[in-house]
């Protein structure tokens, strides 16, 4: 598909998949804000048809620019609360760096904060310094990768939802005072009861359980959708000589980061192994250029990110944020 009109044209980057939009400008020098304005009832419609817009040629050079475009077209930034990545704010601003995990290692896919309790609906990344080798942003629709997944899985993940068990210490992955941003242990434990998680103080390590849906409806298009981070968190999801390495040093229990089913029982690994394979054949990949603008309805479309080698900047913002509370009303 090809729109062309005097200020833009729209394609889509790949032939056999509508994700995502590309809304390109005719003119490197029309203003983000100004068609973002004036368009905005027609980018809420595609975010919602399609899943994400890539916005490229238009005139954003800068932090600024792209925190200035946030905050004239959401009501609500977000801050990174719940924290599963190490980043930095931009200019005291909700914009942040993207994770600091490690360059050589792929981030899987995932929609942000589906391990918590109130997440984004929206999710917008601007590439200002764009990665020469690797560093893309994989991205996939979700309504695709619950149909490709099994009736029989769907349904035992509908009946007992997912486990999220974190392991927040010094020594190994986040502290409990990085995700939580506090060093002060009665609000980090006020949080934990006012989201529903059961938590233990071990020493100084925090560990915390959810149990979150697998299975969501979207509020807006009504449709089922696979929102979790039952694979993303899973540990056999880690590079190999990770996974070997805890094993060797600690009780599965005790890792990082960890998930199962809701009511305990491990995932079984021809079902991790299904799911990862849904998500493959959804995954659409492109070239970051600088400038370019990235929003995706975070509940309709995962995100990832692949390795990359040299400087690579690209920064993130969430908006609206939705609750769990809400989830349930909408069928």
């Amino acid at each position: 598909m090809e729109i062309l009109d005097k200020e833009i044209k729209t394609f889509f980057l790949k032939e056999n998949s509508e994700l995502p939009l590309v809304i390109e400008s005719i003119d490197p020098q029309q203003n983000l804000i100004e068609y973002g304005l004036e368009n905005k009832s027609f980018i809420e419609e595609t975010i919602h048809k399609y899943g994400g817009i890539l916005f490229r040629n238009f005139k954003v050079n800068s932090a600024e620019n792209f925190n200035d475009f946030l905050t004239a077209m959401f009501p609500e930034l977000i801050e990174y609360k719940e924290r599963s990545s190490p980043r930095q704010q931009v200019n005291n601003s909700k914009v942040y760096t993207s994770t600091e995990y490690p360059a050589d290692q792929y981030i899987y896919l995932h929609n942000e904060n589906s391990y918590a309790n109130v997440w984004p609906l929206k999710i917008c990344f601007f590439c200002d310094v764009e990665p020469k080798v690797g560093g893309e942003t994989p991205i996939a629709n979700t309504r695709n990768v619950y149909n490709r997944i099994s009736r029989t899985t769907r349904e035992k993940f509908e009946e007992k939802g997912v486990m999220y068990v974190r392991n927040l210490t010094e020594r190994l992955g986040l502290s409990w005072k990085s995700v939580f941003q506090t060093d002060n242990k009665e609000i980090v434990e006020e949080y934990c009861k006012n989201a529903g998680y059961e938590y233990e103080w071990k020493e100084n390590k925090l560990q915390t359980k959810r149990v979150g849906p697998a299975v969501v409806f979207h509020p807006y298009t009504k449709e089922p959708i696979w929102f979790n981070h039952a694979v993303f968190f899973h540990y056999t999801t880690l590079p190999k000589l990770v996974q070997d390495t805890l094993l060797m040093q600690m009780k599965e229990e005790d890792f990082p980061n960890n998930t199962y089913y809701g009511t305990g029982e491990k995932i079984e690994n021809e079902v991790l192994e299904e799911i990862r394979n849904a998500y493959a054949a959804e995954t659409v990949t492109f070239k970051w250029k600088k400038g370019d603008v990235l929003l995706l309805d975070n509940m309709l479309t995962a995100h990832a990110r692949s390795p990359f080698k040299g400087e690579r900047r690209i920064l993130v913002s969430m908006a609206e944020p939705y609750s769990i509370k809400n989830i349930n009303e909408v069928k």
